[in-house]
């Protein structure tokens, strides 16, 4: 099938690189002429493991290309996904201008195209945004008739970074929205052969089904966090009470988010949680537990800042700044927001996370991260000897297996924050978990 897929993200470029694998002609489209400069020479625009890798054979191959060459793009493909950011108001609303530009001109494009088009939505929207605004953009511009001249269709993408390949490979499931069955059938196709059940629903379900996962998501993570607080406070580890409540795998379901510690980020479940508030307030729903998700997320940043600063001293080691180990993603990152708090109290910090490090130099994020946390990043270190040297508090921030070890390196001059669950002991004088 030829493809075409605008937005080379975390989810553009990661979906771009497995169809190209699977045999498919991709282009992918972006505004940014670094990103497309970086896959069209055959390098991944993102920190993501394995995609450089799988983004280089695909570009040799001839499989995958990048262009800001829209109109071309719909011309010679024959489905469009469109994955291009959503991010939050400060309402809380989701930021529409993306898509609906991205709608406009893939409207454009198909006015004199003599052939059906597909456009799928892989974009995170709220219920009712592909009938209320995408649409009518591609109709606008296209002065076609969804249906009758081109097809519409959802398909939200689960997704996560830093096993993002193998979760394209391995879907829990595949689920289409489709305006009609024409709509839905190419994408039916394109999915045939991954090993997941594939659900053909309308549209409004399919784009609900993303914010009741990542809801769900961002729930189990904060019921997680809160009885490990409330175990610690008791005396308790927290961590041997929710192993003990995950072996419940009829009731409870999947262990992976029923994990004490630190706060959850990226760029899905604060953005998606704070969507649904506000339409719940639209439509005078009360949601009193996804509301307080948040504040409760907030919280156990402010308990790490009180557990880091509860030592007395001033010089502070922070191992990890993008939310997850693995990505260079630091788009409402829990340790960014502690590193800033910690900068703001006047604390001496040092910073070490290798895949930001890179993502400052080389990467597509590096305008980012100069640019809208400059503060922060200009206390990245290169070396991760350098920051124990020379830090009194060690605070392990995110699952790199890096810093597995860095607590049998520790002196007696150290103390330690654990946020990920490396200690194998309970909290003492000398070294504090979060939640145990």
């Amino acid at each position: 099938m030829r493809i075409s897929i605008f937005g080379m993200g975390y989810v553009g470029a990661v979906c771009a690189a497995c169809l190209a694998d699977a045999g498919h002609d991709v282009t992918g489209v972006d505004v940014s002429a670094l990103k497309v400069d970086l896959i069209n020479r055959g390098r991944s625009p993102i920190v993501e493991p394995g995609l450089a890798t799988l983004m280089s054979q695909q570009v040799d191959a001839g499989r995958l290309r990048a262009t800001s060459d829209t109109d071309a793009a719909v011309r010679d493909t024959d489905l469009t996904m469109i994955c291009v950011g959503t991010p939050s108001m400060r309402n809380g609303d989701l930021d529409l201008q993306f898509v609906e530009a991205v709608c406009n001109s893939i409207g454009r494009a198909l006015k004199d195209k003599p052939t059906r088009h597909t456009v799928v939505v892989r974009s995170t929207v709220l219920p009712g945004t592909v009938r209320s605004v995408v649409i009518p953009a591609l109709e606008r511009s296209s002065g076609k008739c969804a249906g009758r001249d081109f097809g519409v269709a959802v398909n939200p993408e689960f997704l996560r970074e830093s096993t993002a390949i193998q979760d394209y490979l391995e879907p829990p499931m595949t689920v289409i929205g489709e305006y009609d069955e024409a709509s839905g059938e190419p994408l039916a196709a394109l999915y045939a052969n991954l090993p997941a059940p594939l659900v053909r629903r309308p549209i409004e379900v399919a784009e609900m089904v993303k914010y009741s996962c990542n809801a769900w998501h961002a729930a189990k993570i904060t019921f997680a966090n809160e009885i490990g607080a409330l175990a610690k406070a008791a005396g308790v580890d927290g961590r041997a009470v929710m192993d003990i409540v995950c072996l419940d795998r009829k009731l409870n379901l999947s262990p992976y988010y029923l994990r004490p510690g630190f706060a959850f980020g990226g760029s899905c479940l604060p953005k998606d949680l704070r969507a649904m508030t506000y339409r719940a307030g639209q439509l005078d729903v009360t949601l009193p537990m996804i509301s307080s998700i948040l504040p409760s997320n907030k919280a156990q940043v402010e308990k790490a800042v009180e557990l880091v600063t509860s030592f007395g001293k001033r010089r502070i080691g922070l191992l990890g700044l993008s939310f997850k180990a693995e990505t260079d993603d630091l788009r409402e990152s829990p340790l960014v927001m502690l590193a800033e708090t910690l900068i703001g109290k006047g604390y001496e910090l040092s910073i070490y996370d290798r895949n930001v490090e890179y993502a400052r130099v080389h990467g597509a994020n590096r305008d980012y991260i100069n640019a809208k946390i400059p503060h922060v990043s200009s206390l990245l270190k290169s070396d991760l000897d350098e920051v124990l040297a020379t830090s009194e508090v060690m605070v392990l921030g995110n699952r790199d297996q890096q810093f597995a070890e860095v607590l049998s390196r520790l002196n007696g001059s150290h103390h330690a924050v654990d946020l990920v669950g490396f200690m194998s002991q309970i909290s003492d004088d000398r070294s504090q978990g979060i939640c145990w």
